[in-house]
């Protein structure tokens, strides 16, 4: 199932090329009161929201996927982590380029062959989200802002020290996502939480319809030039080893975003580019990047 927001907070089920209005699943969430429970509405309550979409697909409003505007198909998560370097060739040609290295990238990643064990996890703010509607918005025109494409490992169950052998079965879905990167020397988890700068999308894949996350290719273009194109097969933690190593720290709660590190070929973008993504079985979206000032 391939569920997304769309215009304005609709709830969608996209099929093909028509998205399926479903918003009507969603009256089945309890009504939120203070100290609502950590995680995001959707995955709080997937079950639910499943099986009132099935009810209500049949007779659906449809539209045009290419007709509407697509947000981030998650609106609250608790937190959103990230591991950094977490592919081989990503260290190897990327992270010694001047734009990028700031005297500290090569340096730090010399001789490691599993930089999360060593630098663990970064977190993103959860305001940085975005989706496809919105773009990405350049906050420092002044430096390098860099594209870098993920696999998005959406958790779906409560968890703290999940073993490897649990770890996928705490996974509700995946999605694409969008690791946009001020160059500098600050700590990473400054330069990439700028409003906009996690971009989600298209929409939250349930696992079941994912046979294999570490088979599945993903790329983006700028401008009609692809510029990231691999196998999640190349990241150098799996995903089971992210989730166990995640939650030695931090309770895993449903929402939450584990962003698996990103392919070589990352770079800079500008305001007026056109970026667009796309992963096997998780569809494919574009973004416009524009300069948050000029807005």
């Amino acid at each position: 199932m391939q569920l997304c927001r769309f215009n304005h907070n609709r709830l969608g089920l996209i099929e093909g090329e028509r998205v399926l209005d479903v918003s009507a699943a969603l009256d089945v969430l309890p009504a939120t009161r203070w100290l609502a429970p950590l995680g995001d509405p959707l995955l709080l309550n997937l079950d639910l929201i499943r099986a009132e979409v099935e009810r209500l697909r049949t007779n659906a409003p449809s539209h045009p996927r290419a007709e509407v505007r697509l947000s981030s198909p998650l609106v609250r998560p608790s937190k959103i982590m990230a591991a950094p370097a977490n592919y081989k060739l990503h260290v190897q040609l990327d992270a010694g380029q001047p734009g990028i290295d700031h005297g500290v990238h090569a340096k730090a990643l010399e001789g490691v062959e599993r930089p999360v064990d060593k630098y663990g996890l970064f977190l993103k703010a959860t305001s940085s989200l975005a989706g496809e509607s919105e773009g990405v918005q350049i906050v420092m025109p002044d430096r390098r802002t860099d594209h870098e494409i993920e696999l998005a490992v959406v958790i779906g169950k409560t968890g703290r020290d999940i073993t490897r052998e649990e770890a996928m079965s705490h996974v509700a879905g995946y999605t694409i996502g969008l690791d946009m990167t001020v160059r500098g020397a600050e700590e990473r988890s400054f330069r990439k939480s700028a409003d906009s700068y996690t971009v989600l999308g298209p929409a939250f894949v349930t696992a079941d319809e994912i046979v294999d996350p570490h088979a599945l290719m993903m790329s983006l273009w700028v401008n009609g030039e692809r510029r990231q194109h691999s196998s999640t097969g190349a990241m150098t933690v799996d995903i089971p080893d992210l989730i166990a190593f995640a939650s030695r720290a931090y309770a895993l709660h449903p929402g939450d975003v584990i962003l698996t590190g990103t392919p070589e070929g990352v770079g800079p973008v500008l305001p007026g580019d056109l970026v667009r993504v796309a992963c096997d079985g998780l569809g494919e979206m574009e973004f416009q990047v524009s300069s948050r000032h000029a807005a």
